[in-house]
């Protein structure tokens, strides 16, 4: 089967970002001597769809060494870097994916991938998962099981599993606290405001940001929106996160109170129509919007484009709309995520942990449900503490950092 990429003879540029991010990768580098060594995957395809950046790219390259045979593509139209994907070809991957992809061209992306008939699927946002049930149900069988990257995926996968319809076990890499406690707090709270602040060159000190959510990818981009300077708003449906965020430090409203007063709007929902037609017509003259969350559906990007009276490139990846009363809404990247259709995602050191999860966790559905026929309605599984434990304690040591452990008293003192 022939990749589908833009350019192989991007490669080499694609070469030197991987290599950067395997330096800066050390809990990655050591699970790949593993895998060389024990090879986990061997005679496995495994199917994988995540941002197809330099850190995703190290995670196909690890997964790889352990035997697998990678078909990749992306999760976002706007997030695959052209010369990474050239990169993962030369080295003998098949990859399917391209920057700017239309919609038609994503889903066969995603076709490609599914029709090599995958052992092991490797998910961001549910969209391979969806698919395979839809429209290639006959390939299930060959499916062992598989893993899912993000909170939005989780809750589809959740959904599938409530009405039995999930047919393999997947596991809910997202859940576990290696993962969200860093990757969705400080990756994307740090990587949020690389994106923004690179396309827009604009100060956030003395601004109004209004963030969009407050789960764990919310507060971080909040609490690196106050670090810059700015004064923080934030929206919520949930009375128990509203409290938090109070209590955090921010002042809370509805979007419609803070849709006058917002210099920068961030979505981090998961969820459709956050920023809609009310509050694009009630916003200040240049107010700038933009999407951490995971679709482009947060801000709705299709409603001002019909409502404008003028629209224009403002910017390189940002758009302006022009109302009928004079004023502009800008908006970055389309409505898609910021910090990879505007930037190179999140840092490596944070990736480190979350694809160390991704790997470990592959590799515990090859050795616990090959062969296994799952139970309707119980597909989904949390990480086991032990893989969460591995990676910490494996983090620690790459920092150099010592903890102390419970003496035979203690743990007959605590019952464990």
């Amino acid at each position: 089967m022939a990749s589908e990429i833009r350019d192989l003879a991007l490669w080499e540029s694609g070469k030197r970002k991987i290599e950067w991010v395997r330096g800066n990768m050390p809990l990655l580098r050591a699970i790949e001597q593993d895998f060389i060594k024990n090879q986990p995957f061997i005679g496995l395809k495994v199917t994988l769809s995540i941002h197809l950046e330099a850190k995703t790219a190290y995670l196909c390259k690890v997964l790889a060494s352990g035997g697998a045979q990678m078909y990749v593509t992306g999760s976002n139209p706007l997030s695959t870097q052209d010369d990474v994907a050239a990169a993962l070809v030369h080295d003998g991957l098949n990859v399917f994916a391209w920057y700017d992809c239309t919609p038609d061209e994503y889903h066969r992306h995603l076709s490609k991938v599914l029709e090599a008939g995958p052992n092991l699927i490797i998910d961001d946002g549910g969209d391979l998962v969806h698919m395979l049930h839809t429209e290639y149900p006959h390939l299930i069988p060959n499916v062992i099981g598989g893993c899912e990257e993000t909170t939005t995926g989780i809750m589809r996968l959740l959904a599938m599993d409530k009405e039995c319809k999930l047919q393999f076990p997947m596991m809910l890499v997202n859940n576990a606290k290696c993962k969200y406690l860093f990757d969705n707090r400080y990756g994307t709270g740090q990587s949020v405001w690389n994106g923004i602040n690179r396309t827009t060159n604009l100060i956030v000190a003395g601004k109004t940001v209004v963030v969009a959510g407050y789960g764990w990818c919310g507060k971080g981009v909040a609490m690196r929106a106050k670090g810059l300077g700015a004064s923080v708003i934030v929206t919520e449906v949930d009375p128990v996160k509203a409290i938090e965020a109070v209590m955090d430090g921010f002042k809370v409203m509805t979007m419609d109170q803070a849709a006058p007063l917002g210099d920068i709007f961030v979505t981090v929902t998961g969820c459709s129509d956050v920023i809609v037609e009310r509050h694009f017509r009630n916003m200040k003259d240049g107010a700038i919007c933009c999407n951490a969350g995971h679709f482009d559906c947060e801000v709705d990007v299709a409603t001002i484009k019909k409502i404008c009276v003028e629209s224009r490139l403002a910017r390189e990846n940002i758009m302006g709309y022009r109302f009928e009363d004079g004023h502009w809404v800008y908006i970055i990247a389309e409505g898609r995520l910021v910090n990879l259709a505007s930037g190179d995602g999140h840092p490596a050191e944070i990736m480190d942990m979350s694809f160390a999860i991704q790997a470990l966790s592959a590799q515990y559905v090859v050795e616990h449900f090959k062969g296994v026929k799952g139970e309707p309605g119980k597909m989904a599984f949390e990480i086991p503490g032990q893989i969460d434990d591995k990676v910490a304690r494996m983090k620690l040591d790459s920092w150099g950092y010592s903890i102390d452990s419970l003496t035979r008293e203690q743990k007959e003192y605590l019952g464990i």
